[in-house]
């Protein structure tokens, strides 16, 4: 089933002067423009078009890859505020409106905020909200995994750290002893699943997957390459001093270094790390 205010990929069905007709199924055939159509598009042929409403409330397509789609959040700039409420910038000639009504604070020209896509129940136009709040259901069933990649956009900065809403769904925590970088309001990152709580909860980490774990792994090798193969640094090390030379928490510090004890690439001492002679 098709739905307006997303992305698919979509047949061409019929050409006309003006552009082209895609079949978007239940939608019917959606006209997408000859100024944001690909130069020789043929019956048949299929091409990868967002679905939205133009100035007249009818079904278009368009090529342009807006910044945000309904059914998820983004931080958006407005460009315009008009006694309708304020238009944000998604990326498309028709801006984003988000009425007065759904301004968690007044919006002001030039600002940025955090909004929720979604598409009007009423007359079905493509609307935003800055009460994003009102749009995450943490009792909502997942299936999050341990380890498991997610997207993560950085929403309140809390005394724990920072919350995040991962994948357009929940909210999860990142521990402020866990960031090791600079994280902005509104800002999109990829993380991890560090962990599901007994309730639900979700805890968050920027360096929780096996990539991120191989990197921590390189960077205590280069640092004990440079350390000429000793590093006065183990598990009961303080995690300040972890932090401040190897720019990750004492967790990480502690999961890289015992797979690279079990790869033999190092011998842990009661003093220190030690690589292993001819390993690199």
């Amino acid at each position: 089933m098709y739905r307006i205010g997303r992305s698919y990929p979509l047949e061409v069905v019929k050409r006309v002067e003006f552009g082209v007709y895609l079949d978007a199924g239940n939608l019917g055939e959606i006209l997408l423009p000859n100024r944001v159509a690909p130069e020789g598009l043929e019956i048949g042929d299929s091409v990868k078009a967002f679905l939205y409403l133009d100035s007249e409330d009818r079904p278009i397509a368009t090529t342009k890859r807006p910044r945000v789609q309904v059914g998820q959040f983004a931080y958006l700039q407005v460009v315009e505020t008009t006694h309708f409420g304020a238009f944000l910038d998604w990326g498309l000639d028709k801006h984003l409106l988000v009425p007065f009504a759904e301004q968690h604070v007044k919006m002001l020209e030039g600002k940025s905020y955090l909004v929720y896509v979604y598409q009007d129940r009423r007359d079905g136009r493509i609307v935003a909200s800055s009460k994003v709040d009102k749009f995450i259901d943490d009792d909502k069933p997942h299936r999050f995994k341990p380890r498991q990649e997610v997207s993560l956009i950085i929403a309140n900065s809390t005394e724990l750290g920072f919350k995040a809403i991962v994948n357009h769904s929940h909210w999860g925590v990142l521990y402020k002893n866990d960031v090791f970088q600079r994280l902005s309001f509104g800002q999109s990152v990829k993380g991890y699943i560090q962990q599901v709580r007994a309730d639900g909860r979700i805890d968050l980490t920027l360096n929780g997957g096996y990539k991120a774990r191989d990197k921590n792994c390189q960077t205590i090798l280069d640092y004990l390459k440079k350390q000429g193969g000793y590093a006065a640094l183990h598990d009961k090390s303080d995690p300040a001093e972890i932090s401040a030379q190897l720019g990750m928490s004492k967790a990480a510090f502690k999961k890289a270094i015992g797979g690279l004890y079990k790869q033999q690439v190092i011998t842990i001492e009661e003093a220190g790390i030690r690589l292993i002679a001819g390993q690199s």
